[in-house]
């Protein structure tokens, strides 16, 4: 009886303790956090998505860097075992060369390193072995040993500020050491340093394409980091390090990687007792004698403003060297950010996944604007506006598709802000056209299409547009005529080809919104132009020469990676025709020959979902395609395949991302599936219902743009094998549809669905 009555305790003590669980509590920022290739089992890596301590879309992350160069995008990957530093900006799931990791701060003990050192040889450099036992990541919170100083080491944020606490051992020469020159890409070209009081330091780093950083410096990165940081220990014994760099010294990532750069800066002059200084390599350092256990902290506001732009940022947000305090405030912020969505599951393992997702949704677009309102503006000027917070990284070829369609929802002044950026950076930079992928106010050009038409559409058609909608218009159609299908009616290649018609159908429909109906047709009509390259006697897309005539069709068919395609095969992204699904299925042969396709396309699937030639969850051209069921009168295929996704491709793993999280698409996919709800076509309103995960999932909204507070989805007796929809009831009244409209969500209400482990054919058709 006594083991019987202890049992229970135990049993309630574990659910009392589940139950207290914040949302921010399920964020695992490990998820995700590798580069490794082998473990891809592709070139492009796994989720590259960081793991230290950030805020909701805020302008700083406070994270460590275990390596500098090489296609290692967000400055960490979990398998490497030594910590250069912890840099107060970072980049999240990116695909291409990275950027960021500025102001580098590690700290150590014994003698004055001014090179990181190679990684696979410990002690080289000021680098450290870390403890892979009690490294802790969570959403505001990360922490590690670094072994080979003895060192504990820990960093929290706020949005424009960080914060980091080191505890020492006892050691005459302890060490904070600052790598101004630090870039995850690169190096920053030229930087400045000067001594404020015995506390206090303040300068800047100029970063250059000439430096690498963002795609090795072909995304043409030119953007300066200022900051202003103060030492809990006053600078006594304290000095800048120089490396002599030629005049004619490339500094690019394949240079700064190689022994002879590392040499170079190894070999650095160390001015002791330097208050100023500027140079194209500099470090500061400030050395002291420490106790055992003894805590030094150091705090740093960050501006890409100005050096008062840093100081207002960090008075503002961190007044004292109470690091547990911001660490608190770090929490509740994305306590508050995460409860925009609460879902009810008995699975904890399914909501770790869904919060942390979440928690990757809502990284980017960050902000770049300081609490002044200031910014610094596409043509070079500091503007200032209270009108809108000025977003930057904007990875429009992915987070077109998933990830601004879910803030649409539940972040929709977000999207209202990056809008009004683009189309501020567009009106400043002088291009008059929106940027495809957007960095920093760099027009790097990366990957292909229009994907901000396509956001803008789907914010005014959802009525979010509070920007200059005549402008945007205009912004829109240049951006259409600048890179299109042009007067042949077809591009050099498939995925160009499709995706430019479905950004002329996002235009056709903002100009009949805007009473431009002549425009309309026109761009309707040219949104016809993805049927100008299906081959009837290969039954599919093909590459078509500027002559007209067909490419050479190669011997592996459609299966031939980059044929004609971005990062994708003709298979994969022959299915990218979400503006005109009826159109598609008839070229294709009808209804039944379409789903017999589709479900080629996803039979052949290996269990793991990593990178392969059918349905490839690890990449963005396919992101739509389960939804499609829906448009063709098979939505249990939908279900099911959504369901499948979500248990084969999310795991709470570092490994548990089968793609690279790409500013959060990859995860922003997986909350709206999750949840049972996604769009295949953004810039239309509709929303495809598939099989939510859980039982119930809330999205409150946001009353400045929603007439309902909060929009609620019941799925019955929902389980891992009561995966299918048997009928909904939508506001009490029973409901057919396989979709939804945006305006029904933001009305408020509820939608029920009752699950079973058998196909109801007859639903949603």
């Amino acid at each position: 009886m006594k083991n019987l009555i202890l049992s229970l305790l135990l049993l309630l003590a574990f659910n009392t303790k589940a139950q207290t669980k914040s949302h921010a509590d399920y964020v695992n920022p490990l998820i995700g956090a590798s580069t490794n290739v082998d473990k891809a089992e592709a070139t492009h890596g796994l989720g590259k998505t960081f793991p230290g301590a950030t805020t909701p879309f805020g302008m700083v992350q406070v994270s460590p860097n275990t390596i500098t160069g090489g296609d290692n995008g967000p400055g960490y990957s979990y398998e490497h075992t030594t910590i250069e530093g912890f840099a107060f900006t970072q980049m999240s799931g990116i695909g291409w060369y990275g950027d960021l990791g500025n102001f580098l701060v590690m700290p150590t003990t014994g003698e004055l390193k001014t090179s990181s050192g190679r990684a696979d040889h410990p002690g080289e450099g000021y680098r450290s072995r870390f403890s892979k036992q009690d490294e802790i990541a969570q959403a505001d919170y990360y922490a590690a040993t670094l072994t080979d100083y003895q060192i504990r080491a820990e960093a929290t944020a706020a949005p424009h500020s960080g914060i980091l606490r080191f505890t020492f051992p006892k050691n005459d020469h302890s060490r904070i050491q600052i790598d101004l020159a630090h870039r995850v890409g690169g190096t920053s070209t030229e930087q400045y340093i000067k001594v404020i009081d015995e506390n206090t330091i303040q300068g800047w780093m100029r970063c250059t394409p000439e430096g690498g950083g963002w795609g090795n410096g072909d995304g043409k990165p030119n953007y300066t980091v200022y900051f202003y940081a103060r030492f809990s220990k006053p600078l006594k014994n304290f000095g800048v390090w120089s490396a002599a760099i030629p005049e004619n010294q490339k500094r690019k990532r394949e240079y700064i990687e190689s022994d002879s750069f590392r040499e170079l800066v190894a070999k650095a002059s160390i001015e002791k007792g330097c208050r100023e200084k500027k140079g194209k390599h500099l470090g500061f350092f400030s050395e002291f004698a420490t106790q055992k256990d003894e805590k030094v902290i150091l705090k740093t506001g960050i501006s890409f403003v100005s050096v008062d732009g840093a100081l207002n940022n960090l008075n503002s947000e961190i007044t004292d060297f109470d690091f547990d305090r911001i660490k608190e405030q770090g929490k509740q912020l994305w306590n508050k950010a995460l409860s925009k969505i609460s879902v009810s599951d008995p699975n904890e393992e399914n909501k770790t996944i869904f919060y942390t997702a979440l928690y990757h949704t809502m990284i980017d677009p960050r902000c770049f604007t300081d609490l002044d309102g200031s910014y610094p503006g596409g043509d070079g000027k500091i503007h200032k506006t209270d009108k809108f917070v000025k977003r930057t990284i904007f990875s429009g070829w992915d987070v077109f598709r998933s990830q601004f369609p879910l803030q649409t929802i539940i972040n929709p002044k977000v999207v209202s802000d990056m809008v009004n950026s683009l189309i501020e950076l567009a009106d400043e930079s002088g291009q008059k056209y929106l940027e495809r992928w957007e960095f920093l106010n760099a027009y790097s050009g990366c990957m292909i299409g229009n994907p901000a038409v396509a956001v803008m559409v789907d914010a005014y058609n959802k009525g979010i547009r509070n920007f200059d909608i005549d402008k945007g218009y205009q912004y829109a159609k240049n951006s259409c005529e600048k890179f299109g299908n042009g007067d042949r009616g077809y591009s050099n290649s498939i995925s160009e080809t499709l995706e430019y018609s479905y950004f002329d159908w996002c235009l056709s429909i903002f100009a009949d919104s805007l009473g431009k109906k002549e425009e309309g047709r026109f761009y309707a009509k040219r949104a016809l132009n993805y049927k100008n390259i299906f081959d009837p006697s290969v039954k599919w897309f093909r590459p078509r020469n500027t002559d007209g005539t067909w490419g050479k069709w190669p011997k592996e068919g459609r299966l031939k990676q980059d044929y004609g395609c971005v990062e994708s095969n003709p298979y994969q992204q022959g299915w990218f025709v979400p503006h005109d699904i009826p159109g598609l299925s008839e070229l294709l042969g009808g209804k039944e020959n379409t789903l017999a396709d589709l479900q080629e396309l996803f039979k052949n699937v290996p269990e793991s979902m990593m990178w392969n030639n059918y349905y490839n969850q690890a990449n963005e051209p396919v992101h739509h395609i389960p939804f499609i069921f829906n448009r063709l009168g098979a939505p249990w295929q939908t279900q099911y395949w959504s369901r499948q996704i979500c248990k084969r491709a999310y795991h709470n793993t570092v490994e548990g991302l089968v793609g690279n999280e790409d500013v959060g698409q990859m995860s922003a996919w997986y909350v709206l599936a999750a949840s049972g709800l996604h769009p295949v076509c953004p810039g239309d309103t509709r929303y495809e219902i598939t099989s939510p995960v859980f039982e119930r999932v809330q999205f409150n909204l946001d009353s400045n743009y929603a007439k309902g507070r909060s929009f609620t989805i019941l799925a019955k007796d929902n389980s891992a094998k009561n995966i299918y929809i048997q009928s909904a009831r939508l506001n009490q009244k029973p409901y057919s549809k396989c979709w939804i409209d945006h305006q029904t969500i933001a009305n408020g209400g509820t939608l029920e669905l009752q699950m079973g482990d058998k196909p109801n054919k007859n639903w949603g058709i």
